[in-house]
């Protein structure tokens, strides 16, 4: 029944067309909010963080509602949160797009980097190789997922720089070298492919994600 789904908002900053996204969640079973209203976003089960084009220009647009301050407190209170495509990249410290560093929300270490391949952006479909045990990936390990991008995460040092913290669930896929493909940490979930475009295989992800919510009201 309806009443009994889980509330996902999806961050409404100006994002490019999020219509799918949003389509793509209430068939993965989420009653589903478009808003940057600060009662939308923290009281939700989830938060989807879209994010289509530049790197600065997403951080700008998140400054602007409010966001950056409202996902930290999600993530700091345990609630899940999850980033897509853009919305992964800007969850590191850092971007170096077009030669110039920019920082990121720094909920991990890392900076994103140009792919270094013959052929960028990396745009179509592509094999991941899921973290053992991730929530995200059940049923789909094999499957390939739809990538628009050409820029990534290509190193991750989390292990090091975090030695005492249960590491997060890191998956990889290639283009040109090895690159984050998704994370899974506590709370905070991201993919950089778009699980919205991603037929069979994106539909189940969003709804192990949609199914942990409900799993994490109960």
């Amino acid at each position: 029944m309806t009443e009994l789904n889980p509330c996902v908002t999806v961050l409404d900053y100006g994002s490019g067309n999020v219509r799918s996204a949003v389509r793509a969640l209430e068939r993965a079973g989420a009653t589903v909010t478009l808003s940057a209203k600060p009662e939308d976003v923290l009281t939700a089960d989830g938060l989807v963080v879209p994010g289509v084009g530049a790197f600065g220009s997403v951080m700008a647009e998140l400054k602007s509602v409010d966001a950056i301050r409202m996902i930290g407190r999600r993530v700091a209170g345990g609630r899940p949160v999850l980033g897509i495509c853009v919305g992964l990249q800007v969850l590191f410290e850092s971007s170096v797009e077009h030669g110039v560093r920019q920082e990121g929300l720094g909920e991990w270490p890392g900076a994103v980097e140009l792919l270094p391949a013959d052929v960028v952006p990396h745009m179509g479909w592509n094999t991941v190789q899921p973290a053992e045990g991730s929530m995200l990936f059940e049923g789909v390990e094999n499957e390939r997922f739809y990538f628009v991008h050409s820029y990534g995460v290509q190193k991750w040092d989390f292990d090091v720089l975090q030695p005492k913290m249960k590491a997060p669930m890191v998956t990889w896929s290639q283009h040109g070298a090895p690159f984050i493909a998704a994370i899974e940490n506590g709370p905070l979930c991201a993919t950089q492919f778009h699980p919205e475009k991603s037929g069979d295989a994106g539909a189940r992800l969003l709804r192990n994600w949609v199914q942990s919510l409900r799993k994490k009201r109960a």
